[in-house]
């Protein structure tokens, strides 16, 4: 889903650059994932200020309620509770405008950092960071920028990192800002 972005211009793999977006006589293009974190707003200065690309799709990748970790150990334990669909609706649709906010301010956030940004949502059918390597896929972008938390010690052993999976996982190169980095950048336009 477009947001926030003119709804005539191209984001479909389809109407993307051929050549895997490779060609050199064209300015290139660049996926930055955004969830609305500190961290994420750190990535997309930091994308405004080192990185030059003729456009800059800010993604957020959002889950429906029907995924959701609570929902879906009642399902694996056998035990299938009466679930009223109409509720789940409610809920889907409500993170989904929840999640459209949050792209706004992130496409908000990288137009003043003088980035031809363009909004979009990906629905998480597995993981986040799965969601983020296919919109990348389907997108065909030269780039993926992405943030991290910063955890470490036995939080990072016991949470998975989106941005280590990405950059395992993702078949194009990956702009990774850390999350401790002293300097914020200035917004330039």
């Amino acid at each position: 889903m477009d947001v926030g972005s003119d709804p005539s211009a191209p984001t479909t793999a389809q109407s993307a650059p051929t050549n895997g977006g490779m060609d050199r006589g064209a300015r290139q293009t660049l996926m930055i994932a955004y969830d609305g974190s500190d961290n994420a707003d750190r990535a997309i200065r930091y994308a405004g200020r080192f990185l030059r690309a003729q456009t800059a799709y800010v993604v957020t990748a959002w889950q429906p309620g029907e995924l959701s970790p609570a929902r879906l150990s009642t399902l694996s334990g056998g035990m299938q509770p009466f679930i009223d669909t109409r509720l789940e609706e409610g809920v889907d649709q409500a993170l989904e405008e929840e999640a459209e906010t949050i792209n706004r301010r992130g496409v908000q956030l990288a137009l003043e950092a003088g980035l031809a940004a363009r909004g979009s949502l990906v629905e998480v059918e597995s993981t986040v960071w799965g969601a983020l390597v296919a919109a990348a896929d389907a997108l065909a972008v030269d780039l993926l920028v992405t943030g991290t938390r910063g955890s470490s010690g036995l939080k990072a052993l016991l949470r998975s990192s989106v941005a280590e999976r990405v950059l395992k996982h993702c078949h194009r190169p990956v702009f990774i800002v850390p999350a401790q980095c002293e300097k914020q950048p200035p917004v330039t336009a």
